[in-house]
C-alpha cells in the first residue's frame, strides 16, 4: 500500500500569505497621508514572514509513524516556533527601518512583534489541525490495511487448516490399515481426531504455546508416518525450556506439509526434518530432494506465516536455501500479543 504523504498545496501557502500582506496594507491606506513605498514595504514584510512561517512549521513537523500512536499538541514546539518567528520579525523589521529611517524604530517594532505573534499563532494552529487529522487518517487507513491482511491470512489458514488433500489421503490410509488389519487403525482414527480437534480448538487464537504446537504436529506425523512408514522422519531437538514460548497455531505443520509436498518422500529417499532452537530462532530444515513433478505451489503458505509474524513481531520470516538444505527460521516470540 502506497502511503499519502502530508502535504499543503503551495497554492494555499501563498495565497494565504499574500492575502495577509494584503489585509496589513489596509490601515496605511486608509491613513490620511497615505504612503505608497510604506504600504508596500509594510505589506511586503507581512508577506514574506507569512511564507516562513509556514515553510518553518511544516519542516519541523514530527515524522509520522503509525505504531507510535495519537500525535499531542508540542508546547515546545509552539514556543520554539514563536522564538524563532520573533527573531526573523525582528530583522525583516530591521530592514524596513534601513529602508524608512524616518520611521520610530520602537512602535514600529512593537507592533509588528505583535503581529507577528499572532500570524505564527494562526498559522501553527492550523497547520497542528491539518496534521492531527492526517494523521488520524492515517491510522484509520493502517488499522484496516492490518484488519484486512489479518483476515486474509486467517482465511488461508483456515484452508490450510481442513486440506482436503491430506483428509482424502487419510481416509485412503485408514481404508488400507482397515482391509489389512493393521493393529493401529484404532489409534490411527484417535489421532485423526485430536488433529482436527485440535484444528477446531486453535484456529479462533492468534498464538499458542510451543508445546501445544508440538502436540499438533506430534498427532500429524503420526498420520504421516501411517502413510509413509520408514521414509519420513522427525527429530524434535527443541529444548523443552522454549516449550513456553508462542507460535501461531498450525505453523510448524503446515512447514511439514510443505516439506512433504515439494520434496520426494521414498525408502530409497526417505526425507528426514530436523527441528530446533537456534539463535533465538525455531529452526526447521530438511534435505532438498525436489519431485520431478512437484505440485501446483502458489508460496500462499510460507507467505501467510511471514505475514503473520509481520503482524505479531514486525519482523519476517527467514528463508534459507543452501548446500542442498532448506531451512525456515521462525523468531520466537515469549509474550503473548493480543490485538
Amino acid at each position: 500500500m502506497i502511503r499519502k504523504t502530508f502535504k499543503v498545496s503551495p497554492a494555499i501557502i501563498w495565497l494565504s500569505s499574500l492575502f495577509l500582506g494584503v489585509i496589513a496594507s489596509v490601515p496605511k491606506i486608509a491613513e490620511q497621508h497615505f504612503n505608497l513605498k510604506e504600504t508596500l514595504l509594510n505589506s511586503g514584510l507581512t508577506f514574506l514572514f507569512s511564507l516562513f512561517v509556514w515553510y518553518y512549521n511544516i519542516y519541523t513537523l514530527p515524522r509520522f509513524n503509525a505504531q507510535e500512536g495519537r500525535k499531542e499538541f508540542s508546547i515546545f514546539r509552539l514556543l520554539r516556533s514563536l522564538a524563532i518567528g520573533t527573531i526573523v520579525m525582528y530583522i525583516l523589521a530591521y530592514g524596513q527601518q534601513l529602508l524608512l529611517s524616518y520611521l520610530e524604530f520602537g512602535p514600529v517594532m512593537l507592533m509588528v512583534e505583535v503581529r507577528g505573534i499572532l500570524i505564527n499563532l494562526m498559522f501553527f494552529m492550523f497547520l497542528h489541525l491539518l496534521y492531527q487529522s492526517y494523521h488520524n487518517e492515517q491510522v484509520a487507513v493502517e488499522l484496516e490495511r492490518m484488519k484486512t491482511d489479518n483476515l486474509g491470512a486467517q482465511y488461508e489458514l483456515l484452508k490450510n487448516q481442513i486440506n482436503p488433500h491430506f483428509l482424502f489421503n487419510s481416509l485412503n490410509t485408514l481404508k488400507s490399515m482397515a482391509e489389512t488389519g493393521d493393529k493401529q487403525t484404532v489409534d490411527f482414527i484417535l489421532k485423526l481426531s485430536d488433529f482436527y480437534r485440535y484444528t477446531l480448538e486453535s484456529r479462533k487464537s492468534d498464538l499458542i504455546h510451543l508445546s501445544d504446537e508440538i502436540e499438533i504436529i506430534e498427532a500429524y506425523m503420526f498420520l504421516l508416518k501411517a502413510r509413509f512408514e520408514e521414509s519420513i522422519d522427525l527429530s524434535n531437538d527443541i529444548a523443552e525450556q522454549y516449550y513456553n514460548t508462542w507460535v501461531p497455531p498450525f505453523t510448524l505443520q503446515l512447514l511439514i506439509e510443505n516439506c512433504v509436498k515439494h520434496n520426494v518422500v521414498s525408502r530409497s529417499n526417505p526425507l528426514r526434518i530436523r527441528l530446533y532452537v537456534e539463535n533465538n530462532c525455531i529452526v526447521i530444515e530438511n534435505p532438498i530432494q525436489l519431485k520431478k513433478t512437484p505440485d501446483t505451489s502458489t508460496g500462499v503458505g510460507l507467505e501467510n506465516i511471514n505475514q503473520r509474524y509481520l503482524h505479531l513481531l514486525d519482523q519476517k520470516v527467514t528463508i534459507d536455501a543452501s548446500n542442498n538444505i532448506f531451512k525456515v527460521k521462525l523468531p520466537l516470540i515469549h509474550e503473548n500479543y493480543n490485538y
